[in-house]
């Protein structure tokens, strides 16, 4: 009970620094997609939703060839600040923040889309930066369709396993999450162990994806 405790939370803890992770660079993509056009757009649509389709385990190659220690990134922070990317639970994050930035901006690039075009002219008519009527106008009126799609993207971190496995692998009090752990138990055919991550992790993706529905279904969530 104690390991499956500790799994849980580290597990919490890299799906919610991943979601984080990723926030800032989904809201900006799913604000570009939905209110601007611009060249490559068709391009970077395609790219950002690549880890819905490709598989996991495919990602998770790319993503080892771009943060390990000979990749660009990977060798960026070895050689800049003596930090190794994979096989710790930095590389969870990346990964977690990867596979889950495609539903986040899937669902707030239809949020932004929703929000009365009118608004957002009026309150720049007013003498509003375009900085404040996005912070005070767009995201408000999107807030729900953000929430959810926040909430989604948290729940795929959650059980992020086939890019992870490539670039974290599994390192006993290091990088093992809930979906690692069901997949280490069930190889050491300790089933019982393995049925009991997969109630918790069940437990969590449940509860992530009745938060979200309660969201989306509340009075006004079109509006």
């Amino acid at each position: 009970m104690p390991e499956t405790l500790g799994i849980t939370l580290f597990t919490l803890g890299i799906a919610l620094l991943g979601t984080a992770l990723m926030l800032p660079f989904g809201l900006a993509l799913a604000w570009l997609l939905a209110r601007r056009a611009w060249p490559g757009k068709a391009l970077v649509e395609t790219l950002v939703a690549l880890p819905l389709v490709l598989p996991p385990v495919a990602t998770g190659l790319l993503l080892l060839k771009l943060i390990g220690r000979h990749g660009p990134v990977g060798g960026f922070f070895h050689d800049a600040f003596g930090l190794d990317l994979v096989f710790t639970w930095r590389a969870l994050v990346l990964a977690t923040a990867v596979m889950a930035l495609p539903l986040f901006v899937r669902a707030a690039r239809v949020a932004f889309e929703e929000v009365p075009h009118h608004l957002e002219e009026a309150a720049r008519g007013l003498g509003a930066r375009p900085w404040r009527v996005f912070v005070a106008i767009t995201v408000p009126l999107a807030g729900r369709g953000l929430a959810a799609g926040l909430v989604l993207a948290f729940a795929r971190a959650l059980g992020e396993f086939g890019a992870s496995v490539l670039v974290a692998g599994y390192l006993p009090g290091r990088t093992v999450t809930l979906a690692l752990g069901i997949y280490h138990e069930v190889q050491l055919g300790r089933d019982d162990r393995a049925l009991a991550l997969v109630a918790v992790s069940a437990a969590l993706a449940f509860a992530a994806l009745w938060t979200a529905e309660h969201w989306l279904r509340r009075p006004g969530a079109s509006r």
